[in-house]
């Protein structure tokens, strides 16, 4: 099936990028269905105006917008669905999905691996719903979503298959504070999203070491390069991972304070137990769980890859944080 257009759009997903991503849309589209779990969060929202846990400062105007807590109703209802729920939850919310989505424009906007498969999101809908490659898109690029809300310059890369139904989907959100530009290289446009996180959780962790900024330097050049091995290893393909997909998601990512994955690991890096950084976070950090999709899944290519090694000790085997980003250190160049 080939889009020339993307019809009736949906959002599904209840946090903040989601709520960003529902305003960007928002700016072309007359009309959204917006997909929540939570009832009560729904009627908040109607009633308020805005989202009620997430950039509670964006207002909307709700008479524009078809909420539903109903996935069915929403995938039977909608050409074009933006999915912006969080990986380590995505299993959970389609397990009750009956509609069939052969037929719609899939666009993930999740950064993260579908747990216990080892794929990435857009795999994850070609193998278990069978939606035709072309049909799946993804979302990446520097773009944390309190800065959308503040209309602040982003840039988008749209990876698709079908280059056509990229800009389709790259025309729905540009805008004046939004540049978008399209890829053929999807897998490795969401690869590098994952790994982005991991190493954000590895710099904040440095960060609560107090390991400064020399190092941190040093710590971005290495994981840039990390990342650039596993992607040719994975999916090798004709990149710059120079790029803003690659790089620049991976630079705001490590340094922003509005990084979730950075602010887990300086928790971490501070002394804080997984558990008790995990209960403190208000927004969930994917890297954590990216960490251990990546390692899984790294046994299949075995690539050099000491940062996730590292991140992975930390987390996961409970080594001091202190001792594994000395014997870190000692490794990198």
């Amino acid at each position: 099936m080939q889009f020339q257009s993307c019809g009736r759009v949906a959002i599904l997903g209840g946090g903040s990028w989601a709520t960003a991503i529902a305003k960007i849309v928002m700016h072309h589209e007359e009309h959204i269905t917006w997909y929540m779990r939570r009832d009560d969060r729904i009627e908040d929202f109607k009633r308020m105006h805005h989202n009620p846990a997430y950039l509670t400062g964006l207002h909307f105007d709700v008479d524009r917008i078809t909420f539903s807590s109903d996935i069915n109703e929403v995938v039977k209802n909608n050409d074009t669905l933006i999915f912006v729920i969080p990986s380590p939850y995505i299993k959970n919310h389609l397990k009750k999905l009956k509609a069939n989505m052969r037929e719609k424009m899939i666009v993930t906007a999740i950064k993260g691996i579908v747990p216990e498969e080892s794929l990435t999101v857009s795999r994850y809908f070609e193998r278990q719903y069978h939606v035709p490659e072309e049909q799946v898109a993804c979302i990446g690029g520097p773009s944390h979503a309190e800065e959308v809300a503040l209309d602040r310059l982003c840039y988008l890369t749209i990876g698709c298959r079908d280059l056509e139904n990229a800009q389709v989907v790259a025309d729905l959100l540009a805008n004046k504070y939004v540049k978008t530009n399209v890829s053929l290289d999807i897998e490795g446009i969401e690869y590098s999203s994952v790994l982005k996180n991991v190493y954000a959780i590895a710099a904040g962790i440095c960060h609560g070491l107090k390991w400064g900024d020399n190092f941190q330097a040093v710590l971005v050049s290495n994981a840039l390069q990390e990342m650039k091995r596993f992607l040719k290893a994975v999916q090798p393909e004709d990149r710059h991972v120079s790029d803003s997909a690659y790089l620049g998601d991976l630079l705001v990512t490590m340094y922003s304070n509005f990084s979730r994955n950075r602010v887990f690991g300086t928790m971490i890096g501070q002394g804080y137990s997984v558990k008790t950084a995990q209960l403190e976070m208000e927004m969930i950090a994917e890297g954590y769980y990216g960490t251990n999709c990546m390692k899984i899944l790294n046994k299949r290519y075995h690539v050099n890859m000491p940062i996730l090694d590292a991140v992975y000790n930390i987390l996961y085997e409970k080594i001091s944080p202190s001792v594994e980003i000395k014997i870190l250190s000692d490794s990198l160049r």
